[in-house]
Order: structure tokens, then sequence, then C-alpha cells
């Protein structure tokens, strides 16, 4: 369901964006892992960004079960329901109380510095993990939140089992999750990549939302770009013929340069891939376009899936109109292509009088280009993983073709959609990056 903890957070803060709209906000990752899902969040609703450090108080002979939680500012929160059944003494609430206060502080500390926690009287306060298996930590935290005054709480999760979902409605005023598979397993069964957040990313994702700017570079190309320096987030519909294609327009202020986004068959703008792709090319300082090639009753036909020359077509003529666009007028075009997406960027591409700068292609299809290659201009970059083989086969057989810049990036053990872990992390990396040093030259 997600590529990763990224992912997940951007899909969540485009879910939040329209339900949450009050000023007074503050967003709370449980750490380690809703540290970077909660960054997403915070930095797309414009608020601040803590993270919320809670510790269950478990029964003595049986710790899975709490019969409370501790959190920082001295706050507990006792269930006197599990005490009464569970028989425990005052004396063993004590020492586990006292055992806990003390790893509450602990990790405070360590994720936060010096700093203190934001207050969050009066406050909504949205609380975020990366997924909800038993809910044990969100309800502890949730309660936490309330008792250290805030006003309203939200919990925001990815992923959760649904009937742990509907119980923790009665600790949360609104409970915001995106998937609740009726199997679940686990939680990182549904991302792609589920690696495990450290202490120092906890810690880097604080520093970079209090201070967003001190953090320098993003792999020393460009300055990170946060959600208020966004001149526009834009809802596009462009007109294409006789159907108009609906789009989203993503523009940072001071744009280097503006990437389309070409999806390949059975995508669309909705692709979690291309849009985890997008929102790095954001940070970067690059503006992007992501809409739809075919229209839903068009996609219906899987031959107008692989028709280069009426994707490329009309992959023209929305360049065309991008350039209208007094927030993109002016800035160099890159095309990123998936699929047959790929082949109908390199086939745009070709025209005459083209003024595409670079072309990165994500498992494409480039072949499907055909005669169109040798005529590309673009900088071209290639990117296939090592396990797509009859693909990889294709994309050496055309880079033969080019004859512009060009170059194949073979991600080891990668299959054709990069499920591995930190394999579309790669891709991103690498279309940042040339897209980054291409687009900036033909500005320059």
């Amino acid at each position: 369901m997600f590529v990763d903890r990224h992912d997940a957070g951007v899909r969540l803060a485009e879910r939040l964006t329209g339900l949450v709209t009050e000023e007074n906000v503050v967003v709370l990752g449980l750490p380690r892992g809703g540290v970077p899902v909660a960054f997403e969040v915070a930095q797309a609703l414009g608020a601040p960004l803590d993270v919320i450090v809670v510790r269950k108080l478990g029964v003595p002979f049986q710790p899975e079960l709490g019969f409370g939680a501790v959190g920082e500012c001295g706050v507990r929160v006792i269930n006197p329901e599990v005490v009464r059944m569970a028989d425990v003494t005052p004396a063993e609430m004590a020492a586990v109380e006292k055992r806990e206060r003390a790893e509450v502080l602990r990790r405070a500390r360590r994720f936060r510095g010096d700093r203190p926690p934001v207050d969050l009287a009066g406050r909504t306060v949205i609380v975020v993990d990366d997924g909800i298996a038993t809910g044990g930590t969100a309800r502890a935290a949730c309660q936490v939140a309330r008792a250290r005054g805030a006003a309203r709480v939200i919990l925001a999760v990815p992923v959760g089992t649904p009937d742990t979902i509907a119980s923790l409605r009665q600790d949360a005023d609104e409970v915001i999750c995106l998937e609740t598979p009726a199997t679940f397993w686990a939680i990182g069964v549904w991302y792609a990549d589920f690696t495990q957040t450290t202490d120092e990313q906890v810690v880097k994702l604080l520093r970079r939302a209090t201070a967003p700017t001190a953090e320098g570079a993003v792999g020393g190309k460009a300055g990170v770009v946060t959600s208020d320096q966004l001149e526009r987030i834009d809802e596009v519909m462009v007109n294409v013929g006789p159907v108009r294609l609906p789009g989203q327009l993503v523009v940072p202020e001071e744009a280097a340069g503006v990437v389309v986004f070409v999806h390949g068959s059975g995508s669309s703008r909705h692709s979690p891939r291309n849009r985890y792709v997008a929102s790095v090319l954001n940070q970067a300082g690059l503006a992007t376009l992501l809409f739809d090639l075919l229209t839903v009753e068009e996609e219906y036909d899987r031959g107008n899936v692989f028709d280069i020359e009426l994707l490329a077509g009309r992959l023209s003529q929305v360049t065309n109109w991008l350039a209208d666009q007094p927030q993109a007028a002016g800035l160099p075009v890159g095309y990123f292509g998936a699929s047959t997406g790929a082949a109908a960027a390199l086939w745009a591409a070709a025209e005459p009088g083209s003024q595409v700068a670079a072309i990165v292609s994500r498992g494409g299809r480039p072949d499907l280009a055909g005669p169109r290659l040798s005529a590309v201009r673009a900088a071209t970059l290639l990117i296939v993983g090592s396990r797509d083989e009859p693909v990889l086969d294709l994309n050496q057989t055309a880079q033969q073709r080019l004859r512009c810049e060009n170059h194949l990036e073979i991600i080891p053990d990668a299959t054709h959609l990069f499920e591995e872990p930190g394999a579309l992390e790669i891709v991103a990396d690498l279309a940042r990056d040339w897209f980054t040093d291409h687009l900036r030259t033909r500005e320059s």
C-alpha cells in the first residue's frame, strides 16, 4: 500500500489538509517510526512538529496488559478497572511507574535535547504513527495528549486493523486511517520499505522541522523546501482535443524547472511511486505536474495504453499548456516516464522544436519509441532493475540508438516496480540529481 514512511506521510497529509482547518494545530509523532510520517503531515499543514513520548504501565506479571500510561510533564493516566481486575498493589504500581518515568525522560532528552516540549494547552493535537496493530501505544498517546491540555485530539495513521481503529475512537475525538485491510498480519507488510527508523533520524527530522533551512542541501544539490515555501499546489484540468485530462501541479518558490510525469500502462496521477518521486523533486526545488494521459473510459481499451503516438501527442499538448501557466512559464522542462510513458516521453522529445531538456525513464520501454530515438536531444537517464531482465535488454538495445547525452543506471536486485527496500529511494535520488543538473544547466 505504501512505498515507505515518506510516501505514507505525504498521502496522510493529503487527507488531513482538507479536514483540519484550525490554525492552532500541533503534530505529534510517536517515536520512532511515526516521526517520519508526522514530519510530512506537519509540513503540509504548516504546523509545529514534536514527539509524544509515552510509556505504557504494564501489569507486573503480564506486561503487555496496560493498567495506565505516563508521559512528559508528570502526566499519569490510570485505568482503575484494569488495576482492580489484575489486583495490582500500590507498591507494584509505584515501582512500574518509577521505571517507566525514567525511560520517558531518557527518550525525550535523546530526541529533543534541551528544547522543551510543545505546549498542548487549548490546541488541536494530531497524533501520528506509521500504523496500528494492537493500539496500546496510540491509545496512551491520545490519553496523555488530552491530559496535557489538548482541546481536540485527532489520531492519524496510514494503516491499521479495523477493530482496533474502531476502538480508538473512544480515546480520540477523530481517527483518520487511510487503509484498514481485513487481513492485517503486521504493519510492515503494508510498506515496500519498512526499514527501522533510528534515533538519529528522529533527531534530524525534529531539527529540520524547527529550523528547516539550517540543514543545508538535499543530496548536495538544493535546499529543503517546506510546505510554506510552496507557491501553489493546483488541481488542474487540461483540454486536449476532445478530452479533459486532470492533473496536479506543484510549484515551489523560485523553482529551477518543471518535471512532467508521464505514466505508464495501468497507472495514473495517483501512482504512489510517482507521487513519491514527485515529492522528492519538490523538496529539491523542482516543480512537478502529474496528470492522466487517458480518460477512465479510454483506459478500458488496452490498445490506447500502447498507442505511443497518441500518448506522445497528448504529452506535447500538455507541455504547451504548461508553458502558458503563469507559475510555470519560462521554466525548463523535463519528462519523467514509467513503462510505456517513457516511450511517449522520448517520442514527444524527438518532435522538431521540442524544448525538453532532460528525461528520466523508470523501468521504461524506450524501445517502443522506435525510430524516434535517434532524434531525441534531451539528456536521457534510463533506470532499470537488474532483475527486470527483459526490460533491461530492451533498454540496452534502445540506448545504442540514442544520439543524445545518455546513461543507463542498473539498480542491483531490483525488479520492474522497484518494490524492494530502498530501491525506489535510489530511483528518486537519481532522478532528482539528473533533473537538478540538467534543468539548472538549461536555465543558466
